[in-house]
């Protein structure tokens, strides 16, 4: 089985001790040092090394978290590595500074080992699917791009980010686009479809359960029927892609923009990097069961 290979940034000696034991308990990572940014820094730049994660200290001599969190998402090669900042910095205004420069994931010290785990395992997990939703995008035509209506349902976590490969196709950029359309459509089966909660999905991530929870919920005979329906419509200036779900709807207005109170979870992060990364608008219509998402026309063409 291949390792995850981890880089881990902290100038205090014992902090880099305490989670050297906690990895070494761990058989499927393989872990790397440095005591501050400067030397992370020529560490990520060797063309040999390769990370799957980087957790890094925010608070540190020289060369600090936010720093080196800034070069390396300036960096091609190294910007789509998820980077976990830890840091005793928790206030809101701090906490949204590191999302804002590419810190999705966030751990507060002092943190659990059972936590560090969690946000380390959703920062891997999402790495892999957004890069098998690139890969796939090799797996359809340009013609798509000559499409200007289209109507497709999907039942399952794999159908959506099948469909959302496909339809990524048909916009100008389709590497930004296919892991915005991606999350709205994960979100419509699991939260809507399913019926999902918030707080269900953060214990099962921590439980690391929830693959399968979506397997017996999607088995379940009140969600076999189950549709999530998605317009696309290509106008002269912008494409549309309205996404509805059979949920109850969510309190939506919560999870457009990132949030420092929910910084440390392992999920509730997807709308608002949707929105950022892939769509010029998001809105949601009725109970919070329908997504209504643009993409400019304008936008270059990968």
């Amino acid at each position: 089985m291949n390792k995850s290979r981890v880089l881990v940034v902290d100038d205090e000696e014992l902090n880099l001790e305490i989670l050297c034991e906690y990895f070494d308990s761990e058989s499927n990572f393989s872990l790397r040092t440095a005591c501050d940014g400067e030397t992370a820094w020529q560490i990520l730049l060797d063309p040999a090394e390769s990370f799957d994660v980087i957790l890094l200290d925010r608070m540190m001599p020289g060369l600090d978290g936010i720093g080196l969190l800034r070069r390396i998402k300036e960096t091609p090669r190294l910007s789509d590595i998820p980077v976990i900042l830890q840091t005793a910095a928790d206030t809101a205004s701090e906490i949204r500074e590191g999302l804002e420069a590419g810190a999705y994931y966030y751990l507060t010290k002092p943190y659990r080992r059972d936590a560090l785990f969690a946000i380390v395992h959703a920062a891997l997990t999402d790495a892999k699917a957004h890069d098998s939703l690139r890969r796939r995008l090799n797996d359809h035509i340009n013609s798509l791009q000559f499409l200007t209506q289209g109507d497709f349902s999907i039942r399952t976590i794999e159908e959506a980010g099948q469909l959302a490969s496909f339809i990524a196709q048909a916009c100008p950029d389709a590497d930004r686009a296919v892991l915005g359309i991606s999350e709205l459509l994960i979100n419509a089966v699991e939260h809507g479809n399913l019926g999902l909660s918030y707080q269900e999905k953060s214990t099962l991530k921590l439980e690391d359960n929830w693959q399968a929870e979506i397997d017996r919920r999607l088995a379940h005979p009140d969600n076999v029927g189950k549709r999530v329906r998605i317009n696309f419509l290509r106008s002269a200036n912008d494409i549309t892609l309205r996404i509805t779900d059979e949920g109850s709807g969510f309190a939506w207005q919560d999870f457009l923009e990132f949030s420092p109170e929910r910084a440390c979870d392992p999920n509730g992060r997807g709308i608002a990097l949707a929105r950022m990364m892939s769509f010029a608008s998001i809105r949601y219509e009725g109970c919070g069961n329908i997504a209504v998402a643009t993409i400019s026309s304008d936008s270059p063409k990968n």
